[in-house]
């Protein structure tokens, strides 16, 4: 089974078990929309906003010292939105209607974030481990100006550029 396959899975559990989350997004901690079930323009900008969230809180946690960031939680008049680490590149967004127990919540979400998140991690290293680059190979060389040919070193420049009468 490939890696959008089980991400979908699990955000689709996720719903099914949870009746009261209106709707999921998985994003890249640099805001790129990953995977969702909500209408496309509003999980591009979830997912960017999510990011500035988890860079805010990230923040935050690094300031008071207390520990790692676990969850941002936004509380609106019709419920709550809630953003959760998945592992270290993603974001798991929920956003849940008013009534909710975000203790029940919480716990089974960041058992999701943590699967999802890990399927991502090991999807992004397969994508980005390529072959390495010789540590040993030559820098690349670059030419001097004065070396390029067209003018001579020390032949005068000519400025056809002239200030407009004023």
């Amino acid at each position: 089974m490939d890696a959008d396959t089980v991400l979908g899975s699990e955000l689709l559990g996720l719903r099914r078990r949870r009746p009261e989350v209106a709707g999921t997004v998985l994003a890249g901690t640099d805001g790129l929309l990953i995977s969702s079930d909500l209408p496309t323009t509003d999980a591009t900008h979830l997912a960017a906003l999510a990011a500035a969230s988890f860079g805010l809180g990230n923040r935050v946690a690094d300031t008071v010292r207390h520990g790692e960031f676990q969850e941002s939680v936004v509380h609106t008049a019709r419920g709550c939105v809630v953003t959760y680490p998945a592992g270290r590149h993603a974001l798991l967004t929920l956003i849940a209607g008013a009534g909710t127990n975000l203790e029940t919540l919480h716990t089974e979400a960041r058992e999701v974030a943590d699967r999802a998140g890990s399927v991502f991690d090991r999807q992004r290293m397969t994508v980005v481990s390529g072959p390495m680059p010789d540590p040993h190979a030559p820098l690349a060389v670059r030419t001097p100006m004065a070396t390029l040919p067209g003018r001579s070193p020390n032949a005068p420049r000519t400025n056809s550029w002239r200030r407009p009468p004023i």
